[in-house]
């Protein structure tokens, strides 16, 4: 079947935004939902199987250009997060999330939740002190915290940032490690390096790293403290142990925030050891004033292998 919608954008480049680099997103949707899409002049042609395909693909269409002028840089996953949205009827949703910028980086990018769940958890974020998200990896939980954290920063809200991570290999003694505690610990901790670099950049990364106002340290690191006026994020929450996990939630200062991310499907504790982050899920899932965000596939905005890949683990395992 086939059928045409109007394909005239304000400006030249609104046009080449919902094509998307090297034309990816009209790649991904023709991939996904086994569609032709031809611009031609001020028309937009689709071919499709069937009429539920075709009108599923002038909904996904219609949807990505009110992207565009809202002033979303279309990419691969952001046409597969809308054809995922518009499938369960929530395409109204995810236009709310992309008119609300959570946060623009120091070279003018703008960061917006991509999920309903991604913007559940940054709505979490900002209401409670403490916040788990637990969920597959691609799903944005570590790297929608760093974002919070600098803005909170920035607002003023808290006067520092600390990251930690269980370094399981190296269990919690890392003294035969060569080098200082940085060289020690880094290769730990490099995830979050590398999400502080996108948000800062790397020249102000550093600086903020060395007058103290950003911490990264392993959680070794967090025992005996208490952390006032604090962002706390806690990465790879699966790998703690029960002692360890409430070594850190007691951690909790005034004016601090915490944020507990982990995956309980990739969990590296040595077998028999029981995982800190799911006996907090049992024991405080439903305690007032601590949410509990589950990602899921669907919040994956990673290449959209890693979602069937996340899917065929899950499918292995049940």
């Amino acid at each position: 079947m086939t059928d045409k919608i109007p394909f005239v954008m304000e400006h030249a480049n609104e046009a080449q935004a919902l094509l998307g680099p090297k034309d990816e997103v009209f790649q991904a949707i023709e991939a996904e939902l086994a569609v032709a899409l031809t611009p031609r002049g001020e028309e937009l042609i689709i071919q499709a199987d069937t009429a539920d395909t075709l009108e599923l693909t002038k909904a996904v269409i219609k949807t990505l250009q009110q992207l565009v002028k809202k002033g979303a840089r279309l990419n691969e996953s952001d046409a597969i997060s809308v054809i995922q949205h518009i499938k369960v009827g929530k395409g109204d949703e995810l236009l709310e999330h992309y008119e609300r910028v959570v946060f623009t980086t120091n070279k003018g990018k703008p960061i917006r939740a991509k999920t309903v769940g991604q913007s559940r958890y940054v709505r979490a974020i900002e209401k409670r002190d403490l916040v788990f998200g637990i969920g597959p990896a691609g799903t944005g939980k570590t790297y929608l915290a760093v974002v919070l954290a600098a803005r909170a920063l920035k607002e003023g809200q808290v006067k520092r940032i600390i990251l930690t991570r269980p370094a399981v290999e190296a269990g919690e003694n890392l003294g035969f490690l060569p080098g200082d505690l940085k060289e020690k610990v880094d290769p730990y901790l490099r995830p979050l390096y590398d999400a502080l670099f996108d948000v800062y950049g790397v020249e102000q990364t550093n600086r903020l790293l060395e007058r103290g106002t950003i911490e990264v340290a392993p959680l070794a690191y967090m025992r005996g403290r208490t952390l006032e006026d604090a962002f706390v994020i806690l990465d790879e929450a699966q790998n703690t142990t029960k002692e360890q996990m409430k070594m850190f939630l007691t951690r909790l200062g005034f004016g601090s925030k915490m944020v507990v991310t982990g995956d309980l499907t990739q969990v590296d504790l040595p077998k028999g050891k029981a995982s800190g982050l799911q006996e907090a899920l049992h024991l405080l899932e439903g305690v007032d004033g601590i949410h509990f965000e589950h990602f899921t596939s669907s919040d994956v905005v990673r290449h959209p292998l890693v979602k069937k890949i996340i899917n065929a683990y899950s499918n292995e395992l049940t």
